[in-house]
């Protein structure tokens, strides 16, 4: 792919996507983020220009990839100048946000003559720098078809899901029950610790029983050592939840364990610990800990 490629959003998962394009030979021409000092940077690490607004990111790139943080930072960068001589254009939107704010983007796009694809990550931070992200996408099928060349090189599988909006509500689902099982394991270790077990050994036979699970191996440990150095915010956590909450509440279903999720992760919020790892939720369930109980180590944002 010969085409020039710009980034809107260049936090810690845009900003690897971007080094990891550079180093498999793409030219990326133009970074943007609201954070100037962060935008500035990357751009001197990689060789491109910082974009002061997002018409000057239009009038660079071929491929503009998004990686913002909700619905209304979308919105924002649509209705803000990205569209500006946008015919011909491909957008490749890798944000968690509602499927309606993905039909609606799609719609604009067209509009203004170009293409539009999801490409929502179920994967972290060195996913994104090491090129082995899963990608779950959506649109039109030859908007998928061109992103290819690019999407194979940031990722290790893919899946082409349907229409606009339908690989965001997989991602919406695939949040859900992650953050479902992350409180749950945080209460089981909680209650081991408070009855005098070993969260080692409780963590090992879990992993041998049907309470075995990815969050197990990945926040376990984590959640035992107070080590919740941020992959995926708690903050982020809450907002993924409340997303899949609202489509079941569209759709007439009553998800009591997506409600009360969301209630964990927004009190997490409330405290000051929104910026936690999702693995923080143990904060709220161990004796001893939370704001009364010292402070957990690494609390890093995204």
């Amino acid at each position: 792919m010969t085409d020039k490629i710009g980034f809107v959003g260049v936090g810690r998962m845009g900003a690897n996507m971007a080094r990891r394009l550079k180093e498999c030979g793409f030219t990326i021409s133009v970074v943007h983020d609201v954070y100037r000092e962060t935008a500035e940077a990357l751009a001197a690490e990689l060789g491109c220009a910082a974009a002061q607004d997002l018409k000057e990111v239009a009038r660079g790139s071929d491929v503009i990839i998004t990686v913002v943080s909700d619905d209304k930072a979308m919105k924002h960068i649509y209705q803000g100048g990205l569209l500006s001589r946008a015919r011909g254009k491909l957008f490749i939107n890798c944000a968690t946000v509602t499927p309606d704010v993905h039909v609606w983007v799609e719609k604009k796009v067209e509009k203004a003559g170009a293409q539009s694809l999801e490409a929502c990550m179920a994967s972290s931070i060195p996913q994104a720098r090491n090129g082995t992200l899963y990608l779950m996408c959506a649109g039109k099928a030859d908007a998928f078809e061109r992103a290819k060349p690019l999407l194979e090189k940031l990722s290790s599988s893919m899946r082409y899901i349907g229409g606009a909006g339908t690989a965001a509500q997989v991602k919406a689902i695939v949040n859900m029950v992650m953050n479902i099982n992350t409180a749950g394991l945080a209460e089981g270790l909680a209650l081991g610790d408070a009855l005098g077990l070993d969260v080692a050994m409780l963590r090992e036979v879990l992993g041998q029983t049907g309470a075995a699970s990815r969050v197990l191996q990945t926040d376990g440990e984590d959640m035992q050592n107070r080590e919740h150095t941020c992959y995926f915010s708690a903050a982020h956590a809450a907002k993924d939840s409340g997303i899949a909450h609202k489509l079941g509440k569209d759709q007439g279903l009553y998800l009591p364990l997506a409600a009360a999720t969301k209630k964990q992760y927004d009190r997490m919020d409330e405290l000051g610990l929104g910026t936690l790892d999702k693995s923080g939720i143990a904060e709220l369930t161990f004796k001893g800990r939370g704001p009364a109980g010292g402070e957990p180590s690494a609390a890093n944002t995204l």
